[in-house]
């Protein structure tokens, strides 16, 4: 059933998942629950397009059409038996809605796990301290230290595990040997040879690997220093060739044009986005007098026939009035002592109306220049820095991680009033207002002569046209990488291969196995991407009777690895890390292992770290956990 209305038998429904939100993060986790044989059931009130409808049906997986905050909705789909709440609404309104609905659950089912987004700290503290299971992520911080690993084409990926350093390294095979004879007992993650598509996961210690592939290892720093792999060195690899088309790139042939009414209307706007409370206050004050007086004068004021005066013709007196100008054609001299008397306080009122709203005004145009004027003249000397595309939620994240890292920044937003811009102040971070598809801001911003470029916002088409023009600026043979930031992980890794981009990275893909592990209850420690693919670190308890309980490590799934074991505590004291573990070593219910690998394969061995029931004779290892060789 792809779609449902309120009632039917999804309100009886048991140990189920409820995603409310079918944006590109939701689809995500949708997407990774089904594939763990999770039952889930959706609810998103915009009207899903009809290949999302088809593929749902597919699946088996229920849509409620209706906004999840409103009373009654969590009910129809059965609160009442659900596992875990995942609240990723999208949109302007997004972050208040999950908030609406993670407080609703808490009230309804205190037992149940709810998983929220809140970007908000504050906001994200308080929910985080109501007791009950789940768990608030921010995404924008998820996501930040993939996207400024890629920013600084650094190959260490920085793991805590069990209160030890571990680095995850890239770099490139010296000559042809094994991974055993070329870097002894240090984990190997990936290897890729000539092209992308031929990278080998989590491939065994006895794999051969030919000189300049690509090999990304774990270990320890000692591990790794006993091994001379250099970890300050770029991220090696290929940069693969682009061909310019003839003509160079054309953002406002790829914008189309707008009418004149439609410029006008979009100018209106924007100074009124950029205007403060007190200008608008001033604007509705003189607004409201000009009105007031307009009634005012039609019904007191007489010609000398008697007749009154029209609305026009008193609103233009009004405003002849208020703006001091005079021209003679209407007087108040033979008007009732009250009406002169009223024209003595429009005339008053009405040059503190003007004056204050045009004082607003100026100081408004005045103060965008210069912090216009002073973004590019402090840009102006830049060399080496990153220039940052968009200060959302995760451009400012982003921007500072980087100044943390003793990195210089130049951003560019196009709207002066944004709300992050004071973050970007404390940190003396230039901002260069104006249009990122443009070749002068892009100069102004010093993009040629940047170390990187992180195009991060919040929309996918603005990102890709940027991402061109950005493309367009940087001399091919230079080796600064252009980091783009989409949502959807299919569209991520079609820009990547068709136009030539090197580093594209998909919001869901990095942050969908968080709100995956936390709705089930599993121990996720990171995510860091391996040679364009999402890895994650994770952290299991074997439970008794689980699929895991006495597996051998040899018997796991091919494409995960065991980085370090620790057995079941002893009465001395806290049993110490083993790392690395031998491949014969049988799990034992109370280990607590850890394990990296693609974001699918393990989630899916964390799931089996759970008791599903008692077993049942002999343990084998399940269908679901495929035997490699370690």
């Amino acid at each position: 059933m792809a779609s449902a209305e309120p009632g039917g038998d999804l309100a009886d429904r048991r140990g189920h998942v409820v995603v409310c939100g079918l944006g590109g993060l939701g689809w995500r986790i949708v997407e990774q629950l089904h594939r763990r044989d999770v039952p889930v059931v959706v609810v998103d009130d915009t009207h899903a397009a009809a290949r999302t409808e088809r593929t749902l049906a597919a699946w088996g997986v229920p849509l409620l059409t209706a906004d999840a905050s409103l009373p009654g909705t969590l009910e129809a789909v059965g609160l009442a038996g659900a596992r875990a709440v995942v609240c990723v609404e999208g949109g302007d309104a997004g972050e208040l809605r999950n908030l609406h609905i993670a407080l609703h659950v808490r009230d309804r089912r205190p037992d149940v796990r709810v998983v929220t987004a809140l970007g908000n700290a504050a906001i994200g503290r308080a929910v985080a301290a109501d007791p009950g299971p789940g768990a608030v992520l921010d995404v924008a911080a998820l996501v930040t230290p993939a996207l400024v690993e890629a920013c600084l084409q650094s190959p260490v990926h920085a793991l805590e595990i069990g209160g030890q350093r571990f680095v995850a390294v890239a770099t490139t095979a010296p000559a042809p040997a094994s991974l055993r004879e070329l870097y002894g007992d240090l984990a190997p993650l990936a290897v890729t040879g000539g092209s992308p598509s031929s990278t080998r996961v989590c491939p065994g210690r006895d794999e051969r690997v030919d000189a300049g592939d690509l090999v990304t290892v774990l270990g320890d720093d000692p591990e790794i220093a006993a091994a001379g792999i250099d970890t300050t060195a770029p991220v090696p690899g290929r940069r693969r060739e682009t061909t310019r088309r003839g003509g160079g790139y054309d953002p406002d042939a790829a914008r189309g044009s707008a009418g004149p009414l439609a410029r006008a209307l979009a100018a209106v706007l924007a100074v009124g986005r950029e205007s403060d409370r007190g200008l608008r206050w001033a604007i509705a004050a003189l607004a409201g007098l000009l009105l007031l007086s307009t009634a005012v004068i039609a019904v007191g004021y007489r010609y000398p026939d008697g007749a009154r005066m029209s609305l026009v013709d008193a609103l233009y007196f009004t405003v002849e009035a208020v703006a001091t100008v005079g021209f003679g054609d209407y007087s108040f001299a033979g008007q009732s002592p009250w009406l002169r008397v009223w024209a003595i306080f429009l005339m008053l009122a009405g040059v503190a109306a003007t004056a204050i709203p045009i004082a607003f005004f100026t100081d408004m145009l005045i103060s965008r220049r210069l912090s216009a004027t002073a973004g590019r003249r402090a840009a102006s000397a830049s060399v080496g820095h990153v220039v940052i595309v968009g200060l959302g939620a995760v451009g400012v994240s982003v921007m500072e991680a980087l100044v943390a890292r003793g990195r210089d920044v130049v951003v560019v937003e196009a709207d002066p009033g944004n709300r992050h811009l004071p973050r970007a102040r404390a940190l003396r971070v230039p901002v260069v207002f104006g249009d990122a598809t443009t070749p002068t801001v892009l100069g102004d911003a010093r993009v040629p002569r940047a170390a990187a470029v992180a195009v991060l916002t919040s929309d996918d088409m603005a990102n890709i046209e940027t991402g061109l023009a950005v493309r367009d600026l940087l001399d091919p043979a230079a080796a600064a990488p252009v980091v783009l930031r989409l949502f959807d992980r299919e569209l991520a890794r079609t820009v990547a291969r068709r136009f030539g981009f090197d580093t594209v990275r998909s919001i869901a893909e990095l942050a969908a196995p968080w709100f995956v592990g936390a709705a089930l209850g599993l121990d996720v420690l990171g995510t860091f991407p391996v040679h364009g693919q999402a890895f994650l670190l994770g952290r299991l308890r074997v439970e008794r009777g689980s699929a895991l309980d006495g597996l051998a490590m040899r018997d796991l799934s091919a494409r995960t690895r065991v980085v370090a074991l620790r057995r079941v505590t002893d009465p001395r004291g806290r049993a110490p890390l083993e790392h690395p573990p031998r491949r014969d070593t049988r799990f034992t219910a109370g280990d607590e292992a850890f394990l990296v690998g693609p974001d699918s394969e393990l989630l899916e061995v964390l799931g089996h770290s759970r008791a599903s029931g008692p077993p049942e004779g002999p343990t084998q290892a399940p269908a679901a956990l495929r035997p490699g060789t370690r």
